[in-house]
């Protein structure tokens, strides 16, 4: 549990990896079925790989409209609460679209055009994530989005579990299909019988999912950023709660048991007592793990985890950076000034009581997040997830007049001929004129 390194050079601490030669055949074969024959692999691959067989891919609008019936009031209202914030958030994030002279006559601007028809996977395996849905459909709506399409594991007995439904219903949400895993990323990318194709697919999922849209991505539809196994990297020191600390490491444990967490102490010249936090942080957790119902994920997770002792703070923030974290918990004494220092990690929560539970759920904030050190490139996503950015230049005769030997220079500089010709045509026809 929580395998102990002590001041460990950049790059030691690793991802699990996995065996993935046969992991990208086996997708790619999926991807091929379901391209071949669409509805008919969807409900094969359901049955082989789900041990679930459907009747129909969509959900019957009478299963949404239905869905509340079967939540009880406090979990409905905690949904509403977490979608007006996410709601809030993200609605600020909208931009006007600024247009910029940048010489005389040369009127340059950029404007944000929603996506037509969007795809989002939410996963419904061991935890149906209807909080995902609420994080990728929310800021779609704002957006423009004109049609959003749902794809979710069912359930053994062919349902949709009712709060994914229940929150699909509060986001106006009607088209929502039965399909999981690689199948259902195929389905969305090339479309099939029943399912849309789309222009872009959002959500996370496990492995066979992340390495179905890297595919899709490489070929026929954009992805919103790599997303697999769940992780998170907390920062403490002496004075911090080392409850608090092993409860967070927890919480991302139980998503999964290929999930990752860090435990990372500060321990300015103490190598003893930064041992010490180490070994109470691990007692901590197995006294709350065993009060845990996913106690089998977790304790999978924790084996292939790590606790960090860094003896130099100055050695911190470059840690962190390296390792570039989905989620950031930083709950030392100085946790604002370490904070300005991170360049990489996905989403960042700051001081003892920002549980990272809190951001997954219904602080505002987008939980899909980059994984697996991709948030060295990579953002979360936001409202800009949801738009392509076109831009505009509209020139007149004396904007031309003007910057047209610039442009012939360097047209010619670059031996293209016919740019600098699609110039010179039209100041010849002014000086016919």
């Amino acid at each position: 549990m929580l395998e102990l390194l002590i001041n460990p050079p950049l790059g030691v601490v690793t991802r699990p990896q996995v065996e993935q030669e046969s992991l990208t055949a086996r997708v790619a074969s999926i991807i091929e079925e379901v391209k071949a024959y669409g509805d008919r692999a969807l409900f094969s691959l359901t049955q082989q790989y789900d041990k679930v067989a459907l009747s129909e891919l969509m959900v019957p609008q009478e299963a949404l409209k239905e869905a509340h019936k079967y939540l009880e009031p406090a979990l409905k209202e905690a949904i509403k609460r977490a979608m007006q914030n996410i709601y809030k958030f993200h609605v600020a994030q909208r931009a006007p679209d600024e247009t910029v002279e940048t010489e005389e006559g040369v009127l340059c601007w950029r404007k944000s055009v929603p996506l037509e028809r969007i795809g989002i996977y939410i996963p419904g395996g061991s935890a149906p994530l209807f909080s995902t849905l609420l994080m990728l459909a929310v800021p779609a709506q704002i957006a423009g989005c004109q049609e959003i399409i749902v794809t979710t594991p069912a359930q053994k007995d062919g349902s949709v579990h009712p709060a994914i439904l229940y929150a699909a219903s509060l986001c106006k949400l009607t088209k929502i299909f039965k399909v999981g895993g690689a199948q259902a990323i195929a389905a969305l990318a090339y479309g099939s019988e029943s399912i849309p194709r789309v222009d872009k697919i959002y959500g996370p999922g496990n492995r066979y999912v992340t390495e179905a849209k890297q595919q899709v991505a490489q070929k026929v539809c954009a992805i919103d950023l790599p997303a697999g196994p769940s992780e998170v990297m907390v920062v403490i020191d002496a004075l911090s709660n080392t409850s608090f600390a092993a409860a967070d490491l927890i919480s991302q444990a139980e998503h999964d048991s290929a999930s990752q967490v860090v435990l990372v102490v500060v321990a300015e010249g103490e190598v003893q007592g930064g041992v010490r936090i180490v070994e109470e942080v691990r007692q901590k957790i197995v006294e709350q793990t065993k009060l845990l119902k996913r106690q089998a994920i977790i304790n999978e997770a924790l084996k292939h985890s790590w606790a960090v002792v860094i003896t130099d703070s100055q050695r911190v923030a470059p840690f962190i950076n390296d390792y570039a974290p989905e989620h950031l918990i930083i709950n030392t004494a100085n946790y604002r000034e370490l904070a300005e220092e991170v360049q990489s990690a996905g989403s960042v929560f700051l001081g003892k009581y920002a549980c990272e539970s809190i951001g997954d759920y219904a602080a505002g904030t987008n939980h899909t997040l980059p994984t697996s050190r991709w948030a060295r490139s990579f953002s979360g996503v936001s409202l800009d997830s949801f738009y392509k950015k076109i831009t505009f230049q509209e020139i007149t005769k004396e904007g031309l007049q003007s910057i047209s030997e610039s442009v012939k220079i360097l047209a010619e500089a670059e031996s293209l001929q016919a740019h600098a010709n699609a110039v010179q045509i039209r100041l010849n026809q002014m000086e016919e004129r």
